[in-house]
C-alpha cells in the first residue's frame, strides 16, 4: 500500500519524504487555509517536495467552472492531481477532464456505487472517507472492503484510496482490505513504526552494553 500523508503542511512533507516513505500527498481547501499562502505557490511547492502525485481540489460546484480550474491547476507542475467531489457537476468534470488527459482523485465517497460510477468514468482514483463514518456510527472499513470487491470483479484500474485514516489501525485494516493508497495526518504517519516495547527493548540493549564498557 503507498502511504499519502494528508496535509499542506511543508515541514511535515519533507520530514516524510526524508525518511523514503512518501508516495504522495493530498490537500483540501481547509488544510491549504491553514497553513495562510497562496493556494497555488503553496502547491507548487510541495510537488518540488515529492514527485508523487499531489492532489489539489476545486473550489467551483459547476462543471464548467470545475473544469477550467483543474486546467490551471495541471500547470503548476506534473505530478498534479485534480480533485473533484462526487456530486452531479463533478461527475460531468470528471468526465472532462478524463478526455483531456488529467489525472483525477474523486473525493468524498461514502458509499460502494459512488466508487463503481467514478471508475466506470475513468477516475484515477476514489477516496472514501474511513472516519467520517466511523464518526457517525457507519463501517468504514467495511465500504473499502466492497470497493476493493467491485474494483477486482471488474478490472477498474482506478486506485482505491483511503482517507480520513485516523489512527495507526485504520492503516493496517486499509492494507488488509487491500487499499492501493492510505492517507493520513502526519500524526498518525508518524506513530505507525512506534511501539512501546521496542523503545523497552531498545533500551534495555544500550544499558546491558554500557555495563560491558564499566
Amino acid at each position: 500500500m503507498k502511504f499519502f500523508v494528508d496535509t499542506a503542511n511543508v515541514d511535515q512533507i519533507k520530514a516524510a519524504h526524508d525518511m523514503g516513505l512518501l508516495d504522495g500527498v493530498t490537500t483540501n481547501p481547509s488544510l491549504v487555509a491553514k497553513e495562510g499562502k497562496e493556494f497555488k505557490s503553496l502547491i507548487g511547492e510541495i510537488c518540488g517536495i515529492t514527485s508523487g502525485p499531489v492532489s489539489a481540489e476545486v473550489l467551483s460546484t459547476e462543471c464548467g467552472a470545475m473544469v477550467e480550474e483543474a486546467k490551471e491547476l495541471i500547470k503548476i507542475a506534473p505530478n498534479v492531481t485534480v480533485k473533484l467531489p462526487i456530486i452531479t457537476e463533478g461527475i460531468k468534470a470528471l468526465k472532462i477532464c478524463v478526455a483531456e488527459g488529467m489525472d483525477v482523485n474523486m473525493t468524498l465517497c461514502f458509499q460502494p456505487i459512488q466508487a463503481l460510477i467514478v471508475a466506470k468514468v475513468g477516475a484515477a482514483c476514489c477516496s472514501p472517507f474511513l472516519g467520517r463514518l466511523d464518526d457517525i456510527g457507519e463501517d468504514g472499513m467495511e465500504l473499502v472492503r466492497d470497493i476493493r470487491e467491485i474494483y477486482d470483479n471488474y478490472g477498474f484500474t482506478t486506485q482505491l484510496l483511503a482517507a480520513s485514516l485516523r489512527h495507526p489501525n485504520h492503516v493496517l485494516e486499509a492494507a488488509l482490505a487491500g487499499a492501493d493508497i492510505g492517507t493520513m495526518p502526519y500524526s498518525v504517519f508518524e506513530k505507525l513504526w512506534k511501539h512501546p516495547l521496542t523503545d523497552i527493548g531498545l533500551k534495555r540493549f544500550l544499558a546491558d552494553w554500557k555495563k560491558t564498557q564499566k
